[in-house]
């Protein structure tokens, strides 16, 4: 699945779009991949002269590329949420010109929530790893919520 073919699933338009291509694995897993291009907002003052990814950051990509997994039908008139991580941890730094691989697996969901685990490599290194949780929630509850 390329670029044009997540934005009909996830709701994220650029700067915020962060998978580039997706592939749904024989096992039920998802491998989403991202090439940090170096022209990206969160690279420009993080760190100057010595850009490198920040984790949040990582986390949202690892994120984006969990919610995949879920039936596209699904997601339809919804939001994905965060509603937690745990034991996200970071191996190493992501820099302009990589292409970071998350593998991601649905670990249980429940109702409206969702809980994956993805882990997230360049050319085959560690770099983070997580559980990330979200819920479901339909568009129009969260519309205009704060005006």
């Amino acid at each position: 699945m390329d670029r044009e073919e997540i934005k009909c699933i996830l709701p994220h338009r650029e700067p915020m779009a962060l998978v580039d291509d997706i592939v749904k694995n024989e096992d039920g897993t998802v491998t989403g991949r991202y090439t940090v291009r170096g022209d990206e907002f969160f690279l420009k003052g993080h760190f100057p002269n010595n850009p490198v990814v920040p984790g949040v950051i990582l986390c949202e990509m690892a994120a984006q590329s969990s919610c995949l997994l879920m039936d596209p039908e699904g997601l339809k008139g919804k939001a994905t949420l965060y509603a937690g991580m745990d034991n996200v941890r970071f191996k190493g730094m992501v820099r302009p010109g990589d292409t970071v691989e998350f593998t991601c697996t649905r670990l249980r969901s429940l109702k409206m929530f969702h809980f994956m685990k993805a882990e997230g490599r360049v050319n085959g290194k560690l770099v983070l790893s997580g559980e990330f949780s979200f819920a479901l929630v339909d568009e129009s509850k969260i519309k205009n919520e704060n005006s």
